[in-house]
């Protein structure tokens, strides 16, 4: 019989009542009778506490936050509150940022493929820095301050040090074969230097690096920083980034290093290399991921003799892409009951037309689970409403932040209005071609108006 979910898998604040699990002070339950489901829940207080906990470990000016793990105005504004840089990932991220009143010299832009609107609109606002991602990238930026006189651009040159961590090959960044940086094998990166420190359109500030994600082994995370270290300081460089990837806990049993615990092996580590100055960090899973949850309510229960029960709930992988994309695993438990046993195992699927729209595919469950009960997966608050999609045109949810017994809407739920908002509008009736199509033995062959 699989135990009641563990306490370190749920919001900070997270308090068990008479009536049910409270966040913020609010009751689970309250929250989706008020706002509906499936819903994001963010306990704004635990989000603050990780902000703080980063700054502690790095230092103020040493943590940017990893928006694209999760990314609103209110998000953004609340890092920035917290001392932390925002970085960002996108033109639109770019945007979202600016809105929340972030300055510009708090935001660091990130991207592999930044086209020339991104890094006009970086370059206009004057970032803190760009993290330059190829040469092609240099063409572009070289053209801005030539052509349209923009001001140079502050840089920091990203690396690929050989070394890849994460717990899946699709989230492991640093190795040799990446779309990510310049090489340090083959002297690519060596060249990137020589190119951006001869360039009137770059002022080269420091090198950057990020090996992976969802890593829980410090020492990885330490190898990659030590490796772009070494570059650093061989290069004589002023700054140095060392990306982010600190994972967290998903599933009972799971543990994940602290803050302070990356911190003093990064450290080491770079010392080790040669680097005598600070680095800068750039968490956001490690921000995010535990403060959020999701609350769906169930809709079916089918029980198939002798093979599986499937339970069926009113999102899927539109709210959580990261089990279909990665194999990624969650816990799932009632929010009226948080403390019972979970002896019933079902696949936790969602209401998408795929079969492979799974959310937990072997769910521990209390035995008295029944249609229309709330169901809540925790840990989510990393990836989820950042990767949500309207796939078979579903709404994507909304997203409450909760704290000191309130909530409030940071972002609403998508309606089908606005899923027709993009549409072009046809009149009515279609209007009259100007060729024919009559069909052959092959493919339909045209005719009609010369």
């Amino acid at each position: 019989m699989t135990s009641a979910i563990e306490s370190g898998l749920l919001p900070g604040t997270s308090e068990v009542r008479q009536e049910g699990l409270a966040v913020g002070g609010v009751l689970l339950t309250e929250l989706a009778r008020r706002f509906g489901t499936p819903l994001f829940v963010y306990d704004e207080e635990h989000l603050r506490r990780r902000c703080r906990d980063a700054v502690a470990a790095f230092g103020r000016d040493n943590v940017a936050y990893a928006s694209k793990a999760f990314l609103c105005t209110a998000m953004a504004r609340l890092a920035h509150e917290e001392g932390l840089l925002l970085d960002v990932a996108s033109g639109g991220e770019l945007r979202v940022a600016l809105h929340a009143g972030v300055p510009a010299d708090r935001i660091v832009l990130h991207g592999n493929n930044k086209d020339g609107t991104e890094l006009r609109t970086a370059m206009s606002a004057r970032v803190r820095h760009l993290v330059v991602d190829s040469f092609d990238e240099m063409d572009r930026i070289e053209r801005l301050h030539a052509e349209e006189h923009l001001p140079p651009a502050r840089i920091q040159l990203r690396v690929a040090p050989g070394v890849a961590a994460g717990a899946h090959e699709a989230i492991r960044t640093g190795g040799n074969d990446s779309k990510f940086g310049f090489g340090l094998a083959g002297g690519t990166a060596a060249a990137a230097v020589r190119r951006a420190a001869g360039s009137p359109a770059m002022i080269l500030e420091g090198v950057h690096a990020h090996v992976g994600s969802q890593v829980l082994d410090t020492a990885e995370l330490a190898a990659g920083a030590a490796a772009v270290a070494r570059f650093a300081a061989d290069s004589r460089m002023h700054r140095l980034t060392v990306g982010g990837g600190l994972g967290v806990a998903y599933e009972a049993g799971q543990t994940a290093p602290s803050f302070a615990e990356w911190a003093a092996r990064v450290r080491t580590a770079v010392r080790d290399a040669g680097w005598g100055s600070s680095v800068t960090v750039e968490p956001g899973r490690s921000i995010a991921a535990r403060a959020g949850l999701t609350l769906y309510r169930v809709g079916t229960i089918k029980r198939i003799e002798g093979v599986r029960t499937y339970v069926g709930v009113d999102g899927g992988m539109s709210d959580n892409l990261r089990p279909a994309l990665y194999g990624s695993r969650y816990e799932v438990f009632l929010p009226r009951s948080p403390r019972a046993p979970r002896p019933m195992r079902a696949r936790l699927v969602g209401k998408h037309c795929e079969s492979g729209d799974v959310i937990v595919d072997d769910a521990a469950l209390p035995a008295d689970l029944a249609v229309d009960d709330l169901l809540a997966t925790p840990v989510t608050g990393a990836y989820g409403y950042a990767m949500a999609s309207n796939y078979n045109k579903l709404p994507r949810p909304a997203v409450v932040f909760v704290r000191d017994g309130r909530a409030r809407t940071v972002v609403r739920r998508e309606t089908e209005e606005d899923l027709l908002r993009l549409d072009e509008d046809e009149p009515a009736g279609f209007p009259e071609p100007t060729e024919k199509v009559r069909s052959g033995t092959g493919a339909a062959q045209r005719v009609g108006t010369a």
